[in-house]
C-alpha cells in the first residue's frame, strides 16, 4: 500500500484523480473520463500520442464514493505491458481522507492477485509507480501553493 498526505482540500485532490482536466494537469498528457460504474478511464502518457492508440491505457471504473474512493480495473493496458496475465487478476483503489487542511491518500495496488513470478513482478511494477504517482500529486499541490504564496 501507498500512501501519503497531499497539500489540498480532498475535493481537488479528488478532482486531479477523476477529471481530465485534473489528470491532464500533472499525470498524463492526455485523458478521457467517464465517471459511472462501468465507465472508462483512458489515459495516454505520450503527448505525441492519442486516446485510442495501442499505447492508451484503458481501466473500468468498479465504483466510486466521489471525493473519497475510487475502484478501477485495467481493461486495456499499454500494447508493451510487460505483465498482461497478471494485469488481468489485480485492481486498485484509491481511498481520500481528509484529516483537515490536507487530504491523505491511499492507493492499494494489486489486489487479488496470486502468488506467482509474473503477479510478484507486477506488484512490485505498482508499488513503484504508485510511490511516483504519489510524489507528483504532492508536488502539483505544492507547486500551488508556492505559486499562490509569491502572488501574495
Amino acid at each position: 500500500m501507498t500512501e501519503g498526505t497531499i497539500a489540498a482540500p480532498v475535493e481537488q485532490v479528488w478532482a486531479a484523480f477523476a477529471t481530465k482536466e485534473g489528470q491532464e494537469s500533472w499525470n498524463v498528457s492526455h485523458a478521457e473520463i467517464e465517471m459511472k460504474v462501468g465507465g472508462k478511464m483512458k489515459t495516454h502518457y505520450d503527448p505525441k500520442g492519442r486516446i485510442g492508440d495501442p499505447n492508451t491505457i484503458e481501466n473500468t471504473i468498479l465504483c466510486f464514493e466521489p471525493n473519497r474512493m475510487l475502484a478501477i480495473q485495467v481493461a486495456n493496458p499499454p500494447i508493451n505491458f510487460p505483465y498482461k496475465n497478471a494485469i488481468k487478476n489485480m485492481w486498485t483503489v484509491l481511498h481520500l481522507k481528509m484529516p483537515a487542511p490536507r487530504s491523505r491518500a491511499c492507493a492499494s495496488s494489486a489486489l487479488a492477485m496470486v502468488d506467482d513470478e509474473e503477479s510478484r513482478k507486477l506488484r512490485a511494477f505498482f508499488d513503484n509507480g504508485n510511490s511516483y504517482t504519489l510524489k507528483k500529486l504532492q508536488e502539483k499541490f505544492v507547486k500551488k501553493v508556492e505559486t499562490t504564496a509569491k502572488k501574495s
